[in-house]
């Protein structure tokens, strides 16, 4: 970034947005014009670096992931706190495409609400003053948009995040984030942390096919044990057998519906019963985990913490770009209305359930001898799963919506990174020694069997783990041991309180 004179328009500067005085700075975001009024001195700060490297699937563009928003953050906070730079003001621009525009304005108003404690509505107001506009993002399909996502949408669901305490940077690991949602190492993520993750649909085998690598069930299993995951839900059609995942202790459920559509009330109905009585956390997957995983998600999304469904697909997206696709994001729209109103239902139910126990523990205190407390029933019956059976000549033959997102992921992750930021940058918001975490890596082996699982030594917080995969399918494993240093962390986030007293749900991997 270089500081030099600048012929522009100073009162498009001055109407630009958001106001100076933080960490001694000021950021803006304008558009460069030929018109000449004053010439000023400024810090020029371009986002190309973000917007630059192609994660689409087919016509998407955005919003951009976890790992660029807090890229971006790092370095935004450096240059506000730099002292070469006090005495001027930072100029964030881009160019004319409109797509880096509107993700442009995502990261900065994003920015805004996070770190300035501004609502959406004002940091978007800034935004669209002199009516600027910005166009809308779109779901990750190849057919015409039948489903628009605003900036508004995308701040409104970071907005939320921040409340219910999914987003914290001041612990969130950038590397891990990154790796995971790698296809050799998994391919998941996280979306409330503690409670959903989604994630690609396990094979028989390990292997790689079109282009993409699958993993057998036993490769998930450290992963999910180490992060207290109890329950695995499987909404495609069967690919392997639930009983891998049950011998080792897990709870297995299958809800299947068709690749691209939308479930039925019954399997709504069915995936919320499921999620609120886990013990642990629930991993989600349909085929490629970006469709029918991420609108069921958003269901409970809405129902459990009062989300309008243009928040959750925001959030969702964020997390894991790509999910709800077509008719799904009309789908969640439509449920919004009649899941919140089940939501209120399931809260004060829980609240009567509570002043219940509270008096008959009173009673029991109080002396009385022989009292029933009738609480929730934690005999669970069981039940038959149904379970759809494999269509081998279908699934093998047929290349399915799902199949041709993981392809295009595989693919555009081995061309794409976040941008390349330098080792203090990136490392704004470090861990302790005792909080470092070993990474799974999932590595394909020649023969296509099960996945070995190699993890990184714990007791060495300065080495970390990165797995790539050569075009040979066998992955290695390179350990760079980098110099940590002690930085400040970014200014803690105090929002208001959730709108309902659901426990929080801290993210295992962003400890």
């Amino acid at each position: 970034m270089a500081s030099r004179e600048v012929k522009g328009d100073l009162s498009d500067l001055r109407l630009s947005g958001l106001e100076k005085n933080f960490a001694s700075s000021a950021f803006l975001m304008f558009q460069l014009t030929r018109s000449s009024i004053a010439v000023f001195k400024y810090s020029f700060y371009s986002c190309q670096r973000f917007l630059c490297v192609s994660l689409s699937f087919y016509a998407d563009f955005g919003p951009l992931n976890l790992a660029m928003f807090y890229r971006f953050c790092c370095k935004l906070t450096k240059k506000l706190k730099s002292i070469t730079l006090s005495n001027k003001k930072i100029i964030f621009y881009t160019c004319g495409d409109q797509k880096k525009q509107a993700n442009a304005a995502y990261l900065i108003g994003s920015y805004a609400v996070m770190y300035l404690k501004m609502t959406p509505e004002e940091a978007h107001s800034l935004l669209v003053s002199r009516n600027l506009t910005y166009i809308p993002f779109r779901d990750a399909s190849f057919g015409t948009c039948m489903y628009n996502l605003n900036i508004l949408d995308c701040l409104r669901g970071v907005h939320k995040a921040l409340q219910y305490g999914w987003l914290d940077f001041s612990s969130f690991d950038v590397e891990e984030y990154e790796h995971y949602e790698r296809a050799e190492n998994g391919d998941l993520n996280w979306i409330i942390p503690g409670k959903f993750l989604a994630f690609s649909g396990p094979h028989p085998k390990s292997k790689i096919e079109n282009g993409y690598p699958l993993h057998a069930p036993e490769a998930y299993i450290p992963y999910f044990r180490k992060y207290n995951i109890t329950t695995i839900i499987r909404l495609n059609k069967k690919m392997y057998d639930a009983r891998r995942f049950t011998d080792s202790g897990f709870e297995h459920h299958d809800m299947f519906f068709v690749d691209g559509s939308t479930p039925n009330d019954s399997i709504v109905r069915k995936f919320l019963n499921i999620c609120e009585s886990a013990e642990g956390a629930i991993a989600v997957h349909c085929k490629a985990g970006l469709g029918r995983t991420g609108t069921l998600i958003g269901c409970y999304m809405m129902k459990h913490y009062c989300l309008t469904a243009a928040e959750a697909i925001a959030w969702i997206r964020i997390c894991r770009p790509g999910s709800i696709i077509g008719p799904q994001q009309n789908f969640v729209e439509e449920k919004q209305n009649s899941l919140w109103a089940e939501g209120d239902v399931f809260r004060e139910k829980m609240l009567k359930d509570r002043e219940n126990e509270k008096k008959a523990v009173t009673r029991i205190l109080s002396g009385v001898d022989e009292i029933t407390i009738n609480g929730s029933n934690n005999n669970r019956t069981a039940r038959k799963e149904e379970v759809e059976s494999y269509n081998d000549e279908e699934e093998r033959n047929g290349f399915t919506q799902g199949d041709k997102l993981r392809a295009l992921k595989s693919k555009r992750q081995a061309k794409a990174s976040s941008g390349s930021l330098s080792q203090e940058e990136n490392r704004m918001h470090t861990r302790s020694a005792s909080q470092s975490l070993s990474k799974v890596i999932m590595q394909p082996n020649v023969q296509g069997c099960i996945s070995s699982l190699t993890q990184s030594d714990p007791s060495d917080s300065r080495k970390r783990t990165r797995a790539s995969l050569p075009a040979n399918g066998v992955g290695k494993r390179r350990i760079v041991s980098r110099r940590r240093r002690a930085c400040k962390s970014l200014p803690p986030i105090r929002l208001s309180k959730p709108c309902h007293p659901l426990p929080k749900a801290w993210p295992p991997l962003l400890r």
